[in-house]
């Protein structure tokens, strides 16, 4: 499905999107699916009259496997540069075990997909880096969900990717319910949703849930004046 012009969604990868950024020199994928979601992958971007081998970059916005899961299948078959936030990036090469949420319950550990395989990471992101994407992409660091979960900003186009930051599964949320059992830092998930509640964006495409087309950065505004106490504010 194309949100708006460049921009397609990834469906059926077991458990949330991904999504083809399509320029006319350049194709960018943006998060993986679960293991086993290669193929689909390679289907989308042959649908788009592409071929997997000319797919230029990979952005993956945080280690868990609905997000990184396929990554190590379509770095084999492509050249794609692979860019994760230093934090997380550990944990995609396999050098350092995913940390278990303290709300995820021991029996739900190892659900929810077979564990992604180690993958090369050739760039390791920070906050306010910026990605070669259609002009200009900001990396957001939005901590919370994951230590390194990252969002990108494309200011330009009045664009959001918001990776696990946002979902829009119920309305515009930060993780909440069952995908909040996977939050490692429940009040950073609230600070980092406030943040991205500062940009200015008219367009918004979510790991989980339907991606916005229109008044999206007012949709998280409003989640904010309703639903997040304000920060309170040290004194001296």
């Amino acid at each position: 499905m194309e949100v708006i012009a460049g921009v397609h969604t990834i469906e059926g990868l077991g458990i949330g999107r991904a999504y083809l950024y399509l320029e006319a020199d350049r194709l960018t994928l943006i998060d993986t699916g679960l293991a086993g979601s290669a193929g689909r992958i390679w289907r989308a971007i042959e649908a788009l009259g592409r071929r997997p081998e000319d797919l230029r970059q990979v952005v993956v916005t945080h280690h868990h496997r609905d997000h990184a899961g396929a990554l190590a299948d379509v770095v084999d078959r492509t050249d794609a540069q692979v860019l994760v936030h230093a934090l997380d990036a550990p944990v995609v090469r396999g050098d350092a075990p995913a940390p278990a949420p303290p709300a995820l319950p021991f029996w739900l550990r190892s659900r929810g997909g077979q564990p992604a395989k180690p993958a090369r990471v050739d760039r390791e992101l920070q906050d306010g880096d910026e990605i070669d994407l259609d002009g200009g992409a900001t990396v957001v660091h939005v901590p919370g969900h994951t230590a390194g979960s990252i969002a990108l900003y494309l200011p330009a186009r009045r664009l959001l990717f918001a990776g696990d930051a946002a979902n829009s599964v119920l309305g515009v949320a930060p993780p909440s319910g069952p995908l909040g059992m996977f939050n490692e830092d429940a009040s950073q998930v609230r600070d980092s949703f406030r943040r991205l509640a500062a940009l200015d964006f008219e367009v918004a495409c979510f790991g989980h849930g339907k991606p916005l087309d229109r008044d999206a950065s007012r949709e998280f505004r409003v989640y904010v004046e309703r639903r997040l106490p304000p920060l309170e504010r040290s004194e001296g």
